[in-house]
């Protein structure tokens, strides 16, 4: 396979009318296809169909200490729900808050909190003039919508296959007491699909934060989403509450986690762990909040695993869906860009995504070229603060929600858009030498 850097001008151009001739086929086509998001698919949906029945108008709606869910009461959520979704979060029961639906609603509530009232005593972020947060990049849109919703300037710090730069993260967190927090995503990073080393969890328990109130936003989105079972041992990242006890540092951690994408999206549960003191403080403004969240869910899911084992595997099934598309994808793009050295992209052994790299500056016309053949990608740019790209490189594949058959077309319509504009660039770079 001949790289396209290597080419003269008159094959670039030959190579580039051979590119738009498939793309006009390809267009005529009208595919309509969605690889923007990460959402799983209709069929791992059904595998969750079993819950809408353990309740019904004969159960029993009362939880292991008699308490009936059909009423107010259990702010921090029913005992057995915290023992499951506490294992789901390798911490002890007591360390958990059962929360609604959605983890990221969790993190909003918690930031606006902290934003309002500051963090146990702290001086509310509200109050600081250019409160500062850490986003490791790339990284997760809706974190980044966050903390842009609330004004706070922030910062990139690059990601390695063994998480943020520490020396990065080490710097900003221990000397300026305008940075409040960091967004994390430990395990099968959004979207690189990383998993932090232990000496990097090591180094977060041992941060010496310059602000009172800083805290680690640490979202285990997809501690058990592995596509490989024998993974399910092998990548294991350290815990990061007892790793903090260690260090002296128990309450710098917010553990957010849920079953979005265990059961169904919008209808799971959410949870926060964290110290005692930090629970304290947590529940003060809960309690003002809320009676107590949805306990009918949460004896559903309850109900319907009943023990974490059955959780387990349930998201082997889930891993028995995903995982040949993930590996249509690698194929794909191995076969077809390969030898170009026109990308490279992640192979993740779990979570939700593929990170795609492109030549610097053809991101965004690569996924505008894909929208005009009918496949639409995320957006480039959203995997950083603001939607900057500075290289415009990045671009996150969702091979989740398509079906295999349109998932197949769909990365075609990629390949072939990354082909096309990575020959204009290298075109427009040939004729700028002349």
């Amino acid at each position: 396979m001949r790289k396209y850097r290597d080419m003269s001008r008159e094959e670039l151009l030959i190579e580039k009318a051979s590119l738009e001739k498939q793309f006009e086929a390809v267009k005529a086509r009208r595919l309509k296809l969605d690889m923007s998001r990460g959402k799983p698919s209709r069929a791992q949906l059904e595998l969750s169909n079993g819950m809408m029945n353990v309740l019904n108008s004969d159960a029993y709606f009362n939880d292991e200490t008699g308490t009936d869910c059909r009423n107010y009461g259990i702010l921090t959520g029913i005992p057995e729900a915290k023992r499951l979704m506490g294992q789901m979060s390798e911490v002890d029961p007591d360390s958990i808050i059962i929360c609604g639906n959605s983890s990221l609603n969790v993190m909003f509530d918690t930031i606006a909190h902290s934003f309002s009232h500051g963090v146990c005593g702290s001086k509310p972020w509200g109050k600081v003039d250019h409160p500062k947060w850490l986003c490791p990049v790339p990284g997760y849109d809706r974190h980044f919508r966050i903390t842009e919703a609330f004004g706070f300037d922030m910062i990139n710090i690059p990601m390695t296959p063994d998480g943020p730069d520490m020396d990065m993260v080490e710097e900003y967190v221990n000397n300026d007491s305008s940075v409040k927090g960091i967004w994390c995503v430990p395990k099968y990073s959004n979207p690189q699909g990383y998993c932090y080393s232990d000496e990097t969890v090591r180094r977060f328990a041992n941060l010496k934060p310059a602000a009172r109130g800083f805290r680690i936003y640490w979202d285990n989105a997809y501690s058990i989403h592995h596509l490989y079972e024998e993974e399910e041992d092998q990548v294991q990242i350290l815990e990061i509450l007892e790793e903090c006890r260690k260090a002296g540092n128990p309450d710098i951690v917010y553990k957010f986690i849920s079953t979005s994408k265990v059961t169904f999206p919008g209808s799971g549960i959410a949870s926060i762990a964290t110290s005692k003191a930090n629970l304290e403080d947590i529940k003060k403004y809960m309690s003002v909040q809320t009676i107590g969240h949805d306990k009918l869910n949460q004896l559903r899911h309850v109900r319907f695993f009943g023990n974490f084992a059955n959780m387990e595997e349930h998201m082997m099934r889930h891993a028995a869906i995903l995982r040949p598309k993930f590996e249509l994808v690698e194929s794909t793009l191995q076969r077809e860009i390969g030898g170009l050295e026109i990308g490279t992209w992640t192979c993740p052994k779990g979570g939700y995504f593929i990170s795609f790299d492109s030549l610097d500056g053809c991101a965004k016309r690569i996924v505008a070229k894909a929208a005009e053949a009918g496949v639409r990608l995320t957006e480039a740019g959203a995997t950083f603060p603001y939607g900057v790209d500075p290289r415009d490189r990045n671009i996150r594949i969702a091979p989740s929600y398509p079906t295999e058959k349109e998932l197949r077309k769909a990365t075609e319509v990629f390949v072939l858009a990354v082909k096309l504009v990575s020959v204009q660039k290298y075109l427009w770079e040939k004729e700028k030498e002349q």
